[in-house]
């Protein structure tokens, strides 16, 4: 298994949110020791394009019990690592916003600068993270043009790199963020964090 990992993660899921920070506390070269994707519920632009390559969108929306124990569990899993977490209100958000920013964000080189600023933003705050003006103001934080960064879904690279990110989630059988794979190795879920380290720390550490 001489590949990186793959970690998928969505600005949207507070557990990918705890997942990360355990991740980068862990491993601090994280980032470079892993191949990263973004995974949000695409707009029907996007859709069509995924399903024109073949693939298709696993995750299912979940029920209103579902997110109610999701508020509780995350609440208390970052209240036990010592963070405050805003819980923010998302009405109509339009995911493709903030991970097609993300993905121009790492063309800039400024990926986890304006990652640390969305996160900050959605999880600190309770910003809504699909509105232009909080995505102008952590790509102002993050060194990034915030014009440009809020046109990232109207530029057809960034749409077609945005449509590889998902078709690859679906043919790694990705259904849940977040979700680490190595080799025939797969994790879903921040509670499987602790069993994807015993797997690769001791790979990342001989290396």
């Amino acid at each position: 298994m001489s590949r990186r990992p793959r970690l998928y993660f969505s600005l949207r899921s507070p557990y990918s949110w705890l997942t990360v920070l355990r991740l980068r506390e862990t491993v601090p070269e994280v980032f470079e020791a892993m191949e990263c994707y973004p995974y949000w519920d695409p707009d029907a632009r996007t859709s069509l394009a995924l399903a024109q390559r073949g693939g298709e969108f696993h995750y299912i929306q979940m029920s209103r019990a579902k997110h109610l124990y999701m508020l509780l569990d995350t609440k208390r899993l970052a209240e036990q690592q010592g963070l405050a977490m805003a819980w923010p209100i998302d009405v109509d958000p339009w995911w493709e916003l903030p991970h097609l920013a993300w993905l121009l964000a790492r063309r800039e080189g400024r990926a986890w600068e304006f990652y640390e600023a969305v996160t900050e933003a959605r999880w600190g705050r309770g910003d809504n993270i699909c509105d232009p003006g909080v995505i102008r103001a952590a790509a102002e934080r993050a060194g990034l043009d915030p014009e440009r960064t809020v046109r990232a879904p109207e530029d057809p690279s960034i749409r077609e790199e945005a449509v590889g990110c998902l078709y690859q989630a679906y043919l790694d059988d990705v259904f849940g963020i977040p979700y680490l794979k190595w080799g025939r190795h797969r994790f879903w879920g921040f509670d499987r964090l602790d069993a994807f380290l015993d797997v690769w720390q001791p790979t990342l550490q001989g290396a």
